[in-house]
């Protein structure tokens, strides 16, 4: 009987030893990498007001952990910046493209460039100065604003008209008298547009393609203008 007793205290003493040679996982669990998706990202026109929906990306920030291994989403627990004033941080991971300031004139597009995103997290070991950081990048074009990433794509073609009568456009955009009316539109560069003056009796300005009461413009880098005076 007793040897008995004493195969089951050297069993579980076995036992117990076996499971302690194991590896551990008793330490805290460790995050080792971080990834954003997309790594890049570019919104095609910048911000405005009164908005279209102005453009948006949401990123995702990936948490590679150890003890145990695991691959979890963080894009809610990650603290999220960005570098500088193109793109306004709506909720975690979620980027707007930033407007004007407020009381700006309708139509008034907002910043335009690149700028770095970051996402970190804590490292989950070593305090809370311990982070992992990852790093991804946002572009706001501006096609019409030579100035700004995807410029020089759109530019203005500007109206000016003196004495009574009608300036118009096609493709549709103008549509300008002396007193008001749509004087500016916006046109890909390289365009050709056909102005038509009514009555006939008007003299062009800067339009080599003038013939009688219709104007040909292409569109150039940077815009144009044109005037239109009638008799």
């Amino acid at each position: 009987m007793k040897r008995s007793y004493i195969g089951l205290a050297l069993g579980a003493l076995m036992t117990v030893g076996a499971v302690l040679s194991l590896p551990s996982c008793g330490h805290d669990q460790k995050v080792v990498s971080l990834t954003i998706t997309p790594t890049t990202s570019t919104f095609l026109q910048p911000g405005f007001i009164p908005p279209p929906p102005n453009p948006t990306q949401q990123y995702t920030a990936t948490a590679t952990y150890i003890h145990p291994p695991a691959t979890k989403d963080v894009t809610s627990q990650a603290t999220w910046k960005i570098d500088n004033g193109v793109a306004t941080l709506a909720s975690p991971g979620l980027f707007n493209a930033t407007p004007p300031p407020a009381g700006s004139p309708a139509g008034t597009p907002g910043p335009c460039g690149v700028a770095d995103i970051s996402a970190s997290v804590p490292e989950g070991t070593g305090g809370s100065g311990n982070v992992v950081i990852a790093v991804a990048t946002v572009t706001v074009d501006d096609p019409a604003n030579i100035l700004c990433p995807g410029g020089g794509r759109l530019a203005t073609l500007a109206v000016a008209v003196v004495g009574v009568g009608t300036v118009t456009s096609l493709p549709t955009a103008i549509s300008c008298t002396q007193t008001g009316g749509t004087c500016i539109a916006t046109y890909s560069v390289g365009a050709s547009v056909l102005l038509t003056a009514s009555p006939v009796n008007v003299t062009w300005a800067n339009c080599p393609g003038a013939s009688s009461n219709t104007c040909v413009i292409t569109i150039p880098t940077g815009g144009t203008a044109v005037s239109a005076t009638f008799k």
